[in-house]
């Protein structure tokens, strides 16, 4: 009994506090990133290139929970829409990089 409790908890979906977690690790690595690439005076360009290079581990990661928490759901769709919070997360910080690097400023510490 205890070990099919064990193994049913193993194969659950990925809850929201699993999506939570895995989306502030990866926007805390897109914004270590952005405030290097900011200190260093990186280009938007080369910025916005960069972020499709950095921060796998925590992307994949994020991507996965997202996919088992809609697919929990009944989402059929929830691959495009791991991809599409990830496209969104990217513009996020491309935006964010632009304005700190008009203002010549940088982002606080968290």
């Amino acid at each position: 009994m205890l070990i099919t409790t064990l193994l049913l908890a193993a194969m659950a979906p990925a809850s929201t506090a699993q999506v939570d977690t895995t989306r502030a690790a990866f926007t805390k690595c897109l914004r270590q990133t952005m405030k290097k690439s900011l200190q260093d005076k990186m280009g938007e360009a080369e910025f916005e290139m960069s972020l499709k290079s950095v921060c796998n581990e925590q992307r994949e990661a994020f991507r996965t929970a997202v996919i088992a928490f809609d697919r929990a759901g009944g989402d059929k769709d929830a691959e495009d829409n791991a991809e599409m919070q990830i496209e969104d997360y990217h513009a996020n910080f491309t935006d964010k990089f632009k304005d700190y690097s008009a203002s010549n400023t940088l982002p606080g510490d968290d």
